[in-house]
């Protein structure tokens, strides 16, 4: 796959071209380099969580799948929002939110990180203890979905903040059903 020269055609607008090393001084850790990388800067505010979302629609489409080895593109978009979501509720809005996007070239999969200005930890990436959840409440589970359904997931601290990233594999591709 070639590299990526800018962001992927019909990106938001904002995004940015691909992000070089020296863009994350502590890089979570991942098997390959990627291979393609946008960094996109969103609003302290709710109207991030659609953005972020087509970015990640739009980042995705050219490895659909068609491709061998190509990311979930549903379940991105969903821990994406999640963790964009968390930052705008739960940072105080001293800066920008910024959603990182690679391509991973091996095996197919992607990585997605969201920096905000917070250092304070998320909450914990594990099931919560039973009872500690109420049924009927509409949110407080995000972290739980990012840990049950990415193959990896965590937090670091930045230069200006934290991240909180999750890593999803590829899906091999599936046989038309006449190969079948």
């Amino acid at each position: 796959m070639p590299e990526a020269t800018g962001p992927p055609a019909g990106a938001p607008a904002g995004a940015a071209g691909p992000a070089g090393p020296a863009a994350n001084e502590h890089p979570a850790p991942r098997t390959t380099s990627p291979a393609a990388s946008w960094r996109l800067r969103l609003p302290h505010t709710t109207a991030a969580v659609p953005i972020a979302r087509a970015l990640i629609r739009t980042a995705l489409t050219g490895v659909g799948p068609g491709t061998a080895g190509h990311p979930d593109s549903d379940t991105a978009e969903l821990l994406t929002a999640e963790l964009v979501a968390n930052a705008v509720e739960h940072t105080t809005g001293l800066g920008p939110i910024e959603l990182v996007v690679e391509l991973l070239a091996t095996p197919g999969g992607c990585q997605i990180e969201v920096h905000d200005s917070e250092p304070a930890r998320p909450g914990a990436l594990v099931c919560p203890e039973p009872g500690e959840v109420d049924p009927w409440q509409e949110h407080g589970r995000g972290l739980l979905l990012i840990r049950a359904l990415s193959s990896d997931c965590g937090h670091r601290p930045t230069a200006h903040g934290k991240a909180v990233w999750f890593t999803l594999p590829g899906i091999p591709a599936q046989r038309p059903r006449s190969e079948r």
